[in-house]
């Protein structure tokens, strides 16, 4: 089902912050990747948690009851949203990043020295920081190459994965470019190996339908607050790999998966939160399940955010002085992510001038630090990004290009 001009107008009323002016003009929320917009059904649940059966989870009364099936359906929610078999193969966390640290420290204690984990170049940092200090462990990490027009090199893809290798870690999708990695060819080559793979989808599960199973990952990431949501963080674990995990945990924890990776109490109301993002979004989509709705949805509104997004990309680039990095959208491996920069022109002076046009956008590496390096573009304050989601339209872009012009000669 197609996400037309008339539902994107719709969904708008749903998001609350939509409806504020700076200097008298819209603000354009552009700034997506960072973290997206919350609509009124999110906000709803989370003040409607606190309102009635704000209690800690096994208690013999109403609402922790509550709690307990608030996340277990929670759990289910996710589930269908990433096509996990069940919710036992959901857990929760702070965010993505301090769950792939307990990832780490759990997976480090199944290793020798001298074993390899592959990362890449393009990542966030969430996906190679906690790799990289497992060098002190003695595990050796090596690196996947970035090219220069945003996509990595299979080539050396297939140099990296060698039979000392234990773990692939690779993002879905790149934060900074809008690259759409080649999972399948993550996938061949870590099963060669016999390694597991890691998935980062935190920035493509908000634009993409995910299914873990056709993946065939055993572990994938992701964080809500990219999805209309707050900010908890996701972990999918094929069924019974956690249970074989030693992870950093009290010894009070329930060892069983999924419970086993959260520590201390979860983020109740942010998890009834999540619950409703998961429902908003499956809301605009058909079917009989809620994961026939989630895809439904998800496959239109991405077709919407595409076609958006294709516009900017092409629109600006025919800007003298603006170069656009990352790959073109000649085809769907592309999330709806546009990165620039302005010749003589600093990122964060871009952004600044934008700011205050009411337009939100975000300057710099975003986290994806080795990849802008990599590209030589450090040193310069990196880029300008502009990220499209459901909400955002075609106007919104033509003020922004009219914006990015008059910075140009």
């Amino acid at each position: 089902m197609p996400y037309l001009a008339a539902d994107c107008e719709r969904a708008r009323r749903a998001f609350p912050s939509l409806s504020r002016t700076l200097n008298g003009r819209p603000v354009a929320y552009l700034d997506g990747p960072a973290g997206t917009q919350v609509p009124e059904p999110v906000i709803a649940a989370i003040a409607g948690y606190y309102r009635t059966s704000n209690a800690n989870q096994h208690g013999e009364f109403a609402a922790s009851r509550e709690t307990d099936q608030l996340l277990d359906a929670t759990r289910d929610a996710v589930a269908a949203y990433l096509g996990a078999p069940s919710g036992r193969e959901i857990s929760f966390g702070a965010n993505m990043t301090t769950l792939n640290f307990a990832l780490s420290h759990a997976l480090v204690r199944q290793m020798q020295p001298g074993d390899e984990i592959v990362i890449t170049r393009l990542d966030h940092e969430a996906n190679r920081g906690p790799w990289l200090l497992l060098e002190e462990r003695g595990a050796v990490i090596r690196e996947v190459a970035l090219r220069l027009d945003g996509t990595l090199d299979p080539e050396d893809f297939a140099r990296q994965v060698t039979e000392r290798t234990r773990l692939v870690a690779i993002g879905a999708a790149s934060n900074a470019l809008g690259t759409v990695n080649d999972l399948a060819l993550a996938r061949r080559l870590a099963s060669a190996v016999g390694a597991r793979l890691l998935v980062d989808a935190v920035h493509y599960a908000a634009h993409f339908p995910v299914d873990v199973q056709a993946l065939d990952c055993d572990f994938l990431l992701c964080s809500a607050y990219k999805f209309y949501g707050p900010h908890i963080g996701l972990l999918y674990a094929r069924p019974g790999l956690l249970d074989t995990l030693r992870t950093d945990k009290l010894s009070t924890q329930d060892d069983a998966a999924p419970f086993r990776i959260e520590t201390g109490t979860l983020n109740h109301a942010a998890l009834a939160g999540v619950k409703a993002a998961v429902e908003f979004i499956a809301s605009w989509g058909e079917g009989e399940t809620l994961r026939e709705r989630i895809v439904s949805a998800m496959t239109g509104i991405a077709g919407h955010e595409h076609a958006v997004a294709a516009h900017y990309y092409e629109t600006v680039r025919q800007i003298p002085g603006v170069r656009v990095w990352g790959p073109d959208f000649s085809t769907n491996r592309r999330a709806p992510t546009v990165s620039i920069t302005v010749d003589g022109v600093p990122a964060r002076d871009v952004a600044r001038h934008l700011g205050d046009a009411g337009l939100q956008v975000w300057d710099g590496h975003f986290y994806a630090q080795r990849a802008i390096e990599t590209l030589g573009l450090a040193e310069k304050g990196g880029v300008v990004r502009t990220g499209v989601c459901m909400y955002n339209t075609r106007e919104e872009i033509e003020r922004l290009v009219e914006e990015i012009e008059r910075l140009t000669p």
